[in-house]
């Protein structure tokens, strides 16, 4: 059994669709018969990228210079309420998470984050998830009516192309959220970028607080250039003030899944073969 119609959260990064976009799309094709997106900002530029993975419309709302939750949640409210959506897919990143809650409270709906996998019980929707760090797997079902909020957590699934045309692009209602929205975007600050990104690198290595100081991470990032990867970091030298909090690998941080994994004095790191 599939869902009639099933929503993804969409965002772009350098006017392009970011990398658990396209995820959640590929996942949304396997759930629904209908997949449409919802994206805050320019839809035309990314009509295209999106349907190649599945969306048949993208709901586009235009926003200079404000926060994307409030304006983006009250926007998907008063959709959800005129289109009827079964499911609605969120990333697990801090846009997504932000509209993810603030929708929750407006059309008062239960959420469930964190999934790394959805599954349809029947009729029913469920989202698997790990937990006590991910030792223990669990699926939680949804027993509230629809729409179903999911937050997803990046590479939990492969985007794949599903070969559709450019998705149809239609605008979004844009709603007043009164003082929510009063908060403005000044200026953005981009970090220097040095090879792959993180979260898409295939090759990762990461640092922890047995490398003595911050003064050595410098190795950790040699090795990276060397192997053409990304640098990482745990938990513990970010909050130590080591590394920047970009570098974070982890439930905390940043989602990876590289093909090599390469832990330098990480307590508690394993090795799988």
């Amino acid at each position: 059994m599939t869902l009639s119609k099933v929503w993804v959260f969409a965002e772009t990064d350098n006017g392009a669709p970011t990398s658990v976009s396209l995820e959640l799309l590929t996942k949304a094709r396997e759930l629904g018969a209908t997949v449409e997106a919802f994206i805050a900002g320019d839809g035309t530029t990314v009509a295209g990228s999106l349907g190649e993975y599945g969306a048949g419309k993208v709901y586009a709302l235009p926003l200079e210079g404000t926060l994307v939750g409030p304006a983006a949640a009250a926007s998907l409210a008063q959709l959800a309420e005129q289109e009827s959506p079964d499911l609605i897919l969120f990333p697990m990143d801090y846009d997504g998470r932000d509209t993810l809650g603030r929708l929750s409270a407006r059309i008062d709906r239960p959420v469930i984050t964190d999934g790394i996998d959805v599954v349809l019980n029947g009729d029913a929707v469920a989202v698997v998830k790990g937990i006590f760090g991910g030792t223990q797997i669990v699926t939680t079902t949804f027993t509230a009516g629809p729409p179903c909020l999911a937050g997803i957590r990046p590479k939990s699934f492969t985007a794949e192309p599903s070969g559709g045309g450019a998705a149809e692009v239609v605008e979004a209602p844009s709603v007043d959220v009164g003082r929510a929205g009063a908060a403005q975007v000044t200026d953005r600050h981009v970090e220097e970028q040095v090879g792959p990104k993180l979260e898409d690198a295939a090759v990762v290595v990461s640092g922890g607080r047995g490398l003595g100081g911050a003064e050595h991470y410098g190795l950790v990032e040699d090795l990276a250039k060397l192997l053409k990867g990304a640098a990482g970091a745990s938990r513990a030298i970010v909050d130590s003030g080591w590394v920047p909090y970009s570098h974070q690998v982890g439930q905390t941080g940043k989602t990876v899944k590289p093909k090599v994994y390469v832990a330098c004095g990480i307590s508690g790191a394993t090795q799988h073969l």
